[in-house]
């Protein structure tokens, strides 16, 4: 699977998506920039935990936008393996193939 190309197909349906919603997109877009800032939890633990959801919830998309932004926080594979640990405790054997495509798509982005 190439993550690179998925997170490229995300990025145009999330602009494809703010055209036809603009209203709502800005709303969501405006709650998510004020989430994923720097509080009592780092950026990076935030999107830790936004991973490890995303893996649970079985969200490829969310999975490859996560990732990404962990790669640009300077996330170890070490922190992702654990967080897919955790997702799979959580999630149950699903979240195993989701955690398998988690590292995969850390694997992949890294490299860029």
């Amino acid at each position: 699977m190439d993550h690179i190309s998925n997170l490229e197909n995300l990025t145009n349906n999330t602009k494809n998506l703010t055209e036809a919603i603009p209203t709502e997109m800005k709303g969501f877009m405006s709650f998510a920039g004020t989430v994923l800032k720097d509080g009592a939890l780092p950026v990076k633990t935030k999107e830790l935990v936004s991973l490890g959801i995303a893996i649970a919830v079985r969200c490829e998309g969310c999975i490859e936008a996560h990732v990404r932004n962990l790669v640009k926080a300077k996330a170890t594979r070490e922190e992702i393996s654990e967080v897919i640990s955790v997702a799979i405790l959580m999630g149950g054997g699903p979240s195993t193939v989701y955690g398998g495509k988690a590292l995969e798509a850390f694997d992949q982005i890294s490299k860029l």
